[in-house]
């Protein structure tokens, strides 16, 4: 018999019981973060150059809506602290948004922030994850035309 002053549960959790728990938690929708980002290059995001531009790679058109990270530089911001950046292939140095959707780099991809941040110098190498959002779009706020988007993202300074 325990001694109830102890201070310790009777409560036994078996190793089949704390596995079943586990995949049950794992598998719940708050569990989302936890599914592994598909890593793209700026080489991979098309497949080739048509008659009507620049044409989404499989991967990419795969991975539409899904958690992606890529590793890139900030091209110099509109501001110090802002809750979008553009990330191309090499550091930049002219605005990337100054053209038309059908002028669109293939080497930039837009990026909006879950939250505010600052933005760091240009000329830094980062690495950006969130869900990619794919096709053309016009930012409401701003105007600015863009073909290829990551939201609600983070990143980190390095690849």
């Amino acid at each position: 018999m325990r001694d109830p002053s102890s201070g310790s549960s009777n409560v036994r959790l078996s190793r089949r019981g704390f596995l079943a728990a586990s995949v049950l938690w794992a598998s719940s929708p708050g569990a989302a973060w936890a599914e592994a980002p598909t890593p793209l290059t700026f080489d991979g995001l098309y497949s080739e150059f048509g008659v009507r531009g620049l044409v989404f790679s499989a991967l990419v058109k795969a991975s539409a809506g899904r958690r992606v990270a890529i590793v890139g530089y900030m091209a110099p911001p509109l501001k110090a602290e802002a809750a979008f950046f553009v990330l191309t292939r090499e550091p930049l140095a002219i605005c990337p948004f100054c053209q038309s959707d059908a002028d669109w780099p293939s080497d930039i991809v837009v990026v909006r922030l879950a939250e505010a941040s600052p933005i760091v110098s240009a000329g830094t190498r980062v690495t950006v994850t969130g869900r990619l959002e794919v096709g053309p779009a016009v930012d409401p706020d701003t105007g600015f035309v863009s073909q290829l988007r990551i939201v609600d993202a983070a990143y980190v300074r390095g690849p």
